[in-house]
Protein backbone atom coordinates (compact mmCIF):
# COMPACT_ATOMS: atom_id res chain seq x y z
CA UNK A 1 0.00 0.00 0.00
CA UNK A 2 2.91 2.48 0.54
CA UNK A 3 4.63 1.73 -2.73
CA UNK A 4 1.60 2.51 -4.70
CA UNK A 5 1.34 5.44 -3.00
CA UNK A 6 4.68 6.16 -3.40
CA UNK A 7 3.78 5.70 -7.30
CA UNK A 8 1.09 7.67 -7.57
CA UNK A 9 2.73 10.80 -5.75
CA UNK A 10 5.48 10.65 -7.98
CA UNK A 11 3.34 10.14 -11.66
CA UNK A 12 1.08 13.48 -9.63
CA UNK A 13 2.43 16.93 -11.05
CA UNK A 14 2.73 19.68 -8.99
CA UNK A 15 0.25 22.68 -9.73
CA UNK A 16 2.19 25.80 -10.54
CA UNK A 17 2.03 28.66 -8.08
CA UNK A 18 1.10 31.28 -10.61
CA UNK A 19 -2.19 29.68 -10.95
CA UNK A 20 -3.11 29.08 -7.75
CA UNK A 21 -1.93 32.95 -7.08
CA UNK A 22 -4.41 33.96 -10.47
CA UNK A 23 -7.21 31.96 -9.30
CA UNK A 24 -7.05 33.55 -5.77
CA UNK A 25 -6.73 37.17 -7.22
CA UNK A 26 -9.90 36.51 -10.19
CA UNK A 27 -11.79 35.29 -7.29
CA UNK A 28 -10.29 38.49 -5.30
CA UNK A 29 -11.45 40.74 -8.09
CA UNK A 30 -14.90 39.45 -8.42
CA UNK A 31 -16.11 39.46 -4.78
CA UNK A 32 -14.77 43.51 -4.99
CA UNK A 33 -16.46 44.09 -7.90
CA UNK A 34 -19.74 42.31 -6.77
CA UNK A 35 -19.12 44.51 -3.41
CA UNK A 36 -18.97 47.33 -5.60
CA UNK A 37 -21.90 47.19 -7.47
CA UNK A 38 -23.78 46.26 -4.33
CA UNK A 39 -22.36 49.21 -2.72
CA UNK A 40 -23.30 51.49 -5.64
CA UNK A 41 -26.96 50.08 -5.95
CA UNK A 42 -26.92 50.84 -2.15
CA UNK A 43 -26.46 54.11 -2.74
CA UNK A 44 -29.09 55.06 -5.19
CA UNK A 45 -31.31 53.05 -3.06
CA UNK A 46 -30.26 55.55 -0.26
CA UNK A 47 -30.45 58.66 -2.20
CA UNK A 48 -34.41 57.54 -3.53
CA UNK A 49 -34.97 56.88 0.11
CA UNK A 50 -33.59 60.58 0.71
CA UNK A 51 -35.55 62.13 -1.88
CA UNK A 52 -38.53 60.49 -1.45
CA UNK A 53 -38.32 61.74 2.36
CA UNK A 54 -37.52 65.12 1.28
CA UNK A 55 -40.83 64.90 -0.56
CA UNK A 56 -43.22 63.29 2.16
CA UNK A 57 -41.89 66.31 4.73
CA UNK A 58 -42.41 68.91 1.85
CA UNK A 59 -46.55 67.29 1.52
CA UNK A 60 -46.56 67.25 5.42
CA UNK A 61 -45.28 70.71 5.63
CA UNK A 62 -47.71 71.88 2.87
CA UNK A 63 -50.58 69.54 4.06
CA UNK A 64 -50.16 71.09 7.90
CA UNK A 65 -50.17 74.50 6.63
CA UNK A 66 -53.09 73.83 4.32
CA UNK A 67 -55.19 72.31 7.78
CA UNK A 68 -53.66 75.36 9.48
CA UNK A 69 -55.59 77.49 6.67
CA UNK A 70 -58.54 75.90 6.81
CA UNK A 71 -58.50 75.43 11.16
CA UNK A 72 -58.32 79.51 10.76
CA UNK A 73 -61.32 79.93 8.61
CA UNK A 74 -63.27 77.53 10.32
CA UNK A 75 -62.59 79.55 12.97
CA UNK A 76 -63.34 82.68 11.34
CA UNK A 77 -66.51 81.35 10.26
CA UNK A 78 -67.65 80.12 13.69
CA UNK A 79 -66.84 83.88 15.10
CA UNK A 80 -69.41 85.15 12.48
CA UNK A 81 -73.15 86.23 13.16
CA UNK A 82 -75.36 84.25 11.01
CA UNK A 83 -78.38 85.06 12.03
CA UNK A 84 -77.22 88.87 11.44
CA UNK A 85 -76.01 87.90 7.84
CA UNK A 86 -79.13 86.18 7.28
CA UNK A 87 -81.21 89.13 8.79
CA UNK A 88 -79.26 91.22 6.48
CA UNK A 89 -80.16 89.54 3.28
CA UNK A 90 -83.85 89.15 4.29
CA UNK A 91 -83.84 92.60 4.30
CA UNK A 92 -81.99 93.36 0.84
CA UNK A 93 -84.56 90.55 -0.81
CA UNK A 94 -87.83 92.97 1.09
CA UNK A 95 -86.34 95.94 -0.08
CA UNK A 96 -85.91 95.00 -4.06
CA UNK A 97 -89.19 92.88 -4.20
CA UNK A 98 -91.10 95.95 -2.39
CA UNK A 99 -89.33 98.82 -4.57
CA UNK A 100 -89.52 96.61 -7.86
CA UNK A 101 -93.48 96.09 -7.05
CA UNK A 102 -93.42 99.99 -6.50
CA UNK A 103 -91.99 100.35 -9.63
CA UNK A 104 -94.57 98.27 -11.66
CA UNK A 105 -97.34 100.03 -10.50
CA UNK A 106 -95.78 103.45 -10.63
CA UNK A 107 -95.27 102.23 -14.38
CA UNK A 108 -98.33 101.64 -15.11
CA UNK A 109 -100.45 103.98 -13.84
CA UNK A 110 -97.94 106.34 -16.42
CA UNK A 111 -99.22 104.12 -19.05
CA UNK A 112 -102.98 104.76 -18.31
CA UNK A 113 -102.15 108.48 -18.07
CA UNK A 114 -99.97 108.62 -21.69
CA UNK A 115 -103.02 107.36 -22.79
CA UNK A 116 -104.80 110.75 -22.04
CA UNK A 117 -101.49 113.28 -22.00
CA UNK A 118 -99.52 113.29 -24.84
CA UNK A 119 -96.43 114.86 -23.23
CA UNK A 120 -94.65 112.75 -20.47
CA UNK A 121 -91.50 113.67 -20.36
CA UNK A 122 -90.65 114.87 -17.54
CA UNK A 123 -92.56 112.12 -15.77
CA UNK A 124 -90.66 109.21 -17.99
CA UNK A 125 -87.42 111.02 -16.33
CA UNK A 126 -88.61 111.17 -12.90
CA UNK A 127 -89.40 106.73 -13.65
CA UNK A 128 -85.85 106.84 -15.05
CA UNK A 129 -84.38 107.63 -12.25
CA UNK A 130 -85.85 105.49 -10.04
CA UNK A 131 -84.49 102.90 -11.99
CA UNK A 132 -81.32 103.95 -11.49
CA UNK A 133 -81.40 103.89 -7.68
CA UNK A 134 -82.68 100.79 -7.80
CA UNK A 135 -80.21 99.31 -10.11
CA UNK A 136 -77.56 100.67 -7.50
CA UNK A 137 -79.30 99.01 -4.49
CA UNK A 138 -80.23 102.69 -3.58
CA UNK A 139 -83.91 101.54 -2.56
CA UNK A 140 -84.46 104.99 -0.18
CA UNK A 141 -83.90 106.99 -3.01
CA UNK A 142 -85.60 104.76 -5.36
CA UNK A 143 -88.93 104.97 -3.21
CA UNK A 144 -89.04 108.48 -2.60
CA UNK A 145 -88.07 109.41 -6.47
CA UNK A 146 -91.06 107.01 -7.05
CA UNK A 147 -93.61 108.50 -4.61
CA UNK A 148 -92.64 111.68 -6.21
CA UNK A 149 -93.87 110.30 -9.61
CA UNK A 150 -96.72 109.10 -7.99
CA UNK A 151 -97.68 112.47 -6.78
CA UNK A 152 -97.34 113.94 -9.94
CA UNK A 153 -99.23 111.39 -11.99
CA UNK A 154 -102.11 112.29 -9.17
CA UNK A 155 -101.72 115.65 -10.50
CA UNK A 156 -101.90 115.48 -13.54
CA UNK A 157 -104.93 112.82 -13.44
CA UNK A 158 -106.61 116.30 -11.34
CA UNK A 159 -106.12 118.36 -13.88
CA UNK A 160 -107.42 116.15 -16.59
CA UNK A 161 -110.41 115.78 -14.36
CA UNK A 162 -110.78 119.59 -14.03
CA UNK A 163 -110.44 120.15 -17.86
CA UNK A 164 -112.90 118.26 -18.52
CA UNK A 165 -115.92 120.81 -19.08
CA UNK A 166 -119.64 119.26 -19.30
CA UNK A 167 -121.37 120.87 -22.24
CA UNK A 168 -124.34 123.49 -21.50
CA UNK A 169 -126.34 122.08 -24.10
CA UNK A 170 -127.05 118.75 -22.50
CA UNK A 171 -130.15 118.21 -20.45
CA UNK A 172 -129.68 118.40 -17.13
CA UNK A 173 -131.74 115.36 -16.09
CA UNK A 174 -131.24 112.24 -13.36
CA UNK A 175 -133.97 110.50 -14.58
CA UNK A 176 -132.36 107.92 -17.26
CA UNK A 177 -133.81 107.42 -20.68
CA UNK A 178 -136.58 105.42 -21.09
CA UNK A 179 -135.04 103.75 -24.10
CA UNK A 180 -131.85 104.70 -26.88
CA UNK A 181 -128.86 107.18 -25.83
CA UNK A 182 -128.72 110.30 -24.02
CA UNK A 183 -125.56 111.88 -22.76
CA UNK A 184 -127.08 113.97 -19.45
CA UNK A 185 -126.25 115.88 -16.22
CA UNK A 186 -126.71 114.15 -13.34
CA UNK A 187 -126.97 115.97 -9.68
CA UNK A 188 -125.37 114.27 -6.81
CA UNK A 189 -126.23 115.76 -3.48
CA UNK A 190 -123.30 116.17 -1.87
CA UNK A 191 -120.93 116.17 -4.58
CA UNK A 192 -121.76 118.19 -7.54
CA UNK A 193 -122.95 117.67 -11.24
CA UNK A 194 -121.76 114.57 -12.96
CA UNK A 195 -121.85 113.70 -17.01
CA UNK A 196 -123.21 110.31 -17.81
CA UNK A 197 -123.62 108.75 -21.23
CA UNK A 198 -125.78 106.23 -20.97
CA UNK A 199 -127.96 103.73 -23.52
CA UNK A 200 -131.46 102.04 -22.13
CA UNK A 201 -133.25 98.99 -24.01
CA UNK A 202 -136.01 97.27 -22.94
CA UNK A 203 -136.01 93.49 -21.94
CA UNK A 204 -138.68 92.58 -23.87
CA UNK A 205 -137.87 93.42 -27.21
CA UNK A 206 -133.75 93.54 -26.47
CA UNK A 207 -131.42 90.61 -26.56
CA UNK A 208 -128.21 91.32 -23.82
CA UNK A 209 -125.40 88.93 -24.87
CA UNK A 210 -121.88 88.29 -23.49
CA UNK A 211 -119.33 87.94 -26.25
CA UNK A 212 -115.77 86.75 -26.29
CA UNK A 213 -112.72 87.15 -28.37
CA UNK A 214 -111.73 83.64 -27.42
CA UNK A 215 -113.53 80.39 -27.36
CA UNK A 216 -112.58 78.49 -24.36
CA UNK A 217 -110.37 79.56 -21.25
CA UNK A 218 -106.93 81.39 -22.14
CA UNK A 219 -104.27 81.71 -19.78
CA UNK A 220 -101.44 83.63 -22.01
CA UNK A 221 -101.60 85.57 -25.55
CA UNK A 222 -105.13 85.63 -25.53
CA UNK A 223 -107.39 86.89 -28.37
CA UNK A 224 -108.85 90.46 -28.28
CA UNK A 225 -110.60 92.52 -30.76
CA UNK A 226 -111.59 96.09 -30.88
CA UNK A 227 -115.26 96.48 -29.94
CA UNK A 228 -116.53 97.81 -33.02
CA UNK A 229 -115.91 94.16 -34.46
CA UNK A 230 -117.84 92.83 -31.96
CA UNK A 231 -120.80 95.00 -32.83
CA UNK A 232 -120.10 94.13 -36.46
CA UNK A 233 -120.40 90.63 -36.40
CA UNK A 234 -123.23 90.19 -33.88
CA UNK A 235 -125.46 92.84 -35.26
CA UNK A 236 -125.11 94.56 -32.01
CA UNK A 237 -127.01 98.03 -31.79
CA UNK A 238 -125.11 99.38 -28.64
CA UNK A 239 -122.29 97.77 -26.66
CA UNK A 240 -119.40 98.14 -24.02
CA UNK A 241 -116.78 97.17 -22.21
CA UNK A 242 -116.23 94.04 -20.33
CA UNK A 243 -114.56 92.35 -17.43
CA UNK A 244 -111.48 93.30 -16.30
CA UNK A 245 -108.38 91.93 -17.84
CA UNK A 246 -104.14 92.00 -18.33
CA UNK A 247 -103.40 94.14 -20.83
CA UNK A 248 -100.30 93.62 -22.72
CA UNK A 249 -99.13 96.90 -22.03
CA UNK A 250 -98.41 96.19 -18.31
CA UNK A 251 -95.40 94.66 -16.76
CA UNK A 252 -97.37 92.32 -14.60
CA UNK A 253 -99.26 91.32 -16.90
CA UNK A 254 -96.43 89.40 -18.47
CA UNK A 255 -97.01 85.90 -18.91
CA UNK A 256 -100.99 86.17 -18.68
CA UNK A 257 -101.23 88.44 -21.25
CA UNK A 258 -104.86 89.80 -22.36
CA UNK A 259 -106.04 86.96 -19.73
CA UNK A 260 -109.23 87.33 -17.27
CA UNK A 261 -110.05 85.65 -14.28
CA UNK A 262 -113.37 86.40 -13.60
CA UNK A 263 -116.49 84.73 -14.64
CA UNK A 264 -118.29 84.71 -17.51
CA UNK A 265 -120.89 82.94 -20.09
CA UNK A 266 -120.51 84.21 -23.45
CA UNK A 267 -123.30 83.65 -26.26
CA UNK A 268 -122.24 80.27 -27.37
CA UNK A 269 -123.36 78.64 -23.96
CA UNK A 270 -119.11 78.01 -22.72
CA UNK A 271 -118.13 79.24 -19.38
CA UNK A 272 -115.00 80.95 -18.28
CA UNK A 273 -112.40 80.87 -15.77
CA UNK A 274 -115.07 78.29 -13.87
CA UNK A 275 -113.03 76.37 -11.79
CA UNK A 276 -111.44 79.28 -9.89
CA UNK A 277 -115.00 81.42 -9.66
CA UNK A 278 -116.42 78.58 -7.20
CA UNK A 279 -115.51 80.40 -4.29
CA UNK A 280 -115.71 83.79 -5.58
CA UNK A 281 -116.69 86.72 -3.39
CA UNK A 282 -116.92 89.03 -6.61
CA UNK A 283 -120.44 90.12 -8.14
CA UNK A 284 -122.00 88.80 -11.22
CA UNK A 285 -124.91 90.23 -13.48
CA UNK A 286 -126.95 87.33 -15.42
CA UNK A 287 -129.00 88.11 -18.61
CA UNK A 288 -131.82 85.90 -19.45
CA UNK A 289 -134.58 86.47 -21.52
CA UNK A 290 -136.71 88.72 -20.54
CA UNK A 291 -135.07 89.18 -17.16
CA UNK A 292 -131.62 90.88 -15.45
CA UNK A 293 -130.18 89.89 -12.05
CA UNK A 294 -127.35 90.60 -9.76
CA UNK A 295 -125.73 88.67 -7.48
CA UNK A 296 -123.32 89.93 -4.74
CA UNK A 297 -120.71 86.83 -5.43
CA UNK A 298 -119.91 84.80 -7.96
CA UNK A 299 -120.51 81.80 -5.82
CA UNK A 300 -123.98 81.80 -5.66
CA UNK A 301 -124.66 81.22 -9.14
CA UNK A 302 -124.02 77.88 -10.80
CA UNK A 303 -123.29 77.01 -14.04
CA UNK A 304 -126.77 77.33 -16.06
CA UNK A 305 -126.62 77.72 -19.51
CA UNK A 306 -130.02 79.19 -20.34
CA UNK A 307 -129.39 82.69 -19.53
CA UNK A 308 -127.98 84.95 -22.88
CA UNK A 309 -124.81 85.66 -20.66
CA UNK A 310 -123.21 86.20 -17.88
CA UNK A 311 -120.17 88.14 -16.33
CA UNK A 312 -118.40 88.89 -12.73
CA UNK A 313 -116.50 92.07 -12.04
CA UNK A 314 -116.71 94.69 -8.89
CA UNK A 315 -117.19 96.59 -6.94
CA UNK A 316 -120.93 96.26 -6.89
CA UNK A 317 -121.72 99.89 -7.24
CA UNK A 318 -125.66 99.72 -6.36
CA UNK A 319 -127.63 97.63 -4.57
CA UNK A 320 -131.50 98.11 -4.02
CA UNK A 321 -131.60 101.34 -5.45
CA UNK A 322 -128.27 102.25 -2.44
CA UNK A 323 -125.02 103.08 -3.78
CA UNK A 324 -123.27 100.17 -1.54
CA UNK A 325 -119.58 100.94 -2.54
CA UNK A 326 -118.13 104.10 -0.92
CA UNK A 327 -114.22 103.71 -1.45
CA UNK A 328 -111.55 101.60 -0.51
CA UNK A 329 -107.81 101.88 -0.33
CA UNK A 330 -107.13 101.46 -3.82
CA UNK A 331 -105.86 104.19 -5.55
CA UNK A 332 -106.58 103.03 -8.83
CA UNK A 333 -110.40 103.47 -7.94
CA UNK A 334 -109.96 106.53 -6.64
CA UNK A 335 -108.78 108.52 -8.90
CA UNK A 336 -111.31 110.54 -11.61
CA UNK A 337 -111.85 108.81 -14.71
CA UNK A 338 -114.41 107.37 -17.07
CA UNK A 339 -116.56 104.84 -15.04
CA UNK A 340 -118.40 101.74 -17.46
CA UNK A 341 -121.25 100.53 -15.83
CA UNK A 342 -123.95 97.93 -16.55
CA UNK A 343 -127.70 98.42 -14.59
CA UNK A 344 -130.95 98.01 -14.53
CA UNK A 345 -134.62 99.58 -13.05
CA UNK A 346 -137.06 97.60 -13.37
CA UNK A 347 -137.14 95.34 -16.54
CA UNK A 348 -135.24 98.03 -18.21
CA UNK A 349 -131.09 97.57 -18.79
CA UNK A 350 -128.87 100.14 -18.69
CA UNK A 351 -125.11 100.96 -20.51
CA UNK A 352 -122.82 103.77 -20.21
CA UNK A 353 -120.28 106.04 -18.55
CA UNK A 354 -120.24 108.16 -15.53
CA UNK A 355 -117.25 110.81 -16.68
CA UNK A 356 -114.44 112.13 -14.52
CA UNK A 357 -115.45 110.49 -11.47
CA UNK A 358 -114.21 107.95 -8.73
CA UNK A 359 -115.80 104.50 -8.41
CA UNK A 360 -117.46 105.56 -5.42
CA UNK A 361 -118.90 108.94 -7.21
CA UNK A 362 -120.06 107.26 -9.91
CA UNK A 363 -121.92 104.39 -7.77
CA UNK A 364 -123.75 107.89 -6.09
CA UNK A 365 -124.32 109.15 -9.53
CA UNK A 366 -126.12 105.98 -10.73
CA UNK A 367 -127.92 105.66 -7.17
CA UNK A 368 -129.68 109.23 -7.98
CA UNK A 369 -130.01 108.25 -11.11
CA UNK A 370 -132.71 105.64 -9.61
CA UNK A 371 -130.91 102.46 -10.69
CA UNK A 372 -132.10 99.87 -8.65
CA UNK A 373 -128.53 97.64 -9.75
CA UNK A 374 -125.34 98.76 -10.92
CA UNK A 375 -122.14 96.71 -11.98
CA UNK A 376 -118.67 98.64 -12.36
CA UNK A 377 -116.90 97.11 -15.54
CA UNK A 378 -113.24 97.46 -16.51
CA UNK A 379 -111.98 101.72 -17.26
CA UNK A 380 -109.29 103.41 -18.15
CA UNK A 381 -107.87 102.79 -21.84
CA UNK A 382 -110.26 99.62 -21.69
CA UNK A 383 -113.35 102.26 -21.81
CA UNK A 384 -114.74 101.62 -24.93
CA UNK A 385 -118.72 102.54 -25.54
CA UNK A 386 -120.78 102.37 -28.72
CA UNK A 387 -124.24 103.39 -29.69
CA UNK A 388 -124.55 103.69 -33.23
CA UNK A 389 -120.59 104.67 -33.58
CA UNK A 390 -117.93 105.35 -30.66
CA UNK A 391 -119.40 107.72 -27.88
CA UNK A 392 -116.29 106.89 -25.58
CA UNK A 393 -113.01 105.34 -26.55
CA UNK A 394 -112.63 103.20 -28.75
CA UNK A 395 -109.86 102.08 -26.56
CA UNK A 396 -107.70 98.79 -26.67
CA UNK A 397 -108.58 95.57 -28.07
CA UNK A 398 -110.83 93.92 -25.62
CA UNK A 399 -111.36 89.91 -24.21
CA UNK A 400 -114.91 89.90 -23.62
CA UNK A 401 -117.82 92.35 -23.64
CA UNK A 402 -121.96 93.39 -23.25
CA UNK A 403 -123.92 93.96 -26.45
CA UNK A 404 -127.26 95.20 -26.88
CA UNK A 405 -129.22 92.71 -29.89
CA UNK A 406 -132.73 93.33 -31.53
CA UNK A 407 -134.82 90.17 -30.61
Amino acid sequence: MKNIFLKLKTKLKPIPTFLTIFAGTAILFSLVASFNNQKNQLKLSLAQLSQEKNTAEEMANKTGEDLEKAQTELSELKNQDQLKINQKLEEEITNIRKTYKSAVSSYEELVKLKESVKDTQKLDAFFSQALVFLSERNYASSSATLQTLNSKIAEEKEKLATAVKIPENIPSQNNPPGAGYLRQKVSVEGLGTYMVSVVAADLGNTKVIVDTASDSDCSDNCPVLPLATYVSRNGAFAAINGSYFCPATYPSCAGKTNSFDLLVMNKNKTYFNSGNNVYSGNPAVIFGDGYIRFVGAASEWGRDTSPSGVLSNFPLLVRGGSAVFGGDDDPKKGSKGGRSFVANKGNTVYIGVVHSATVAEAARALSAMGMENALNLDDGGSTAFWSGGYKVGPGRDLPNVILFVKK
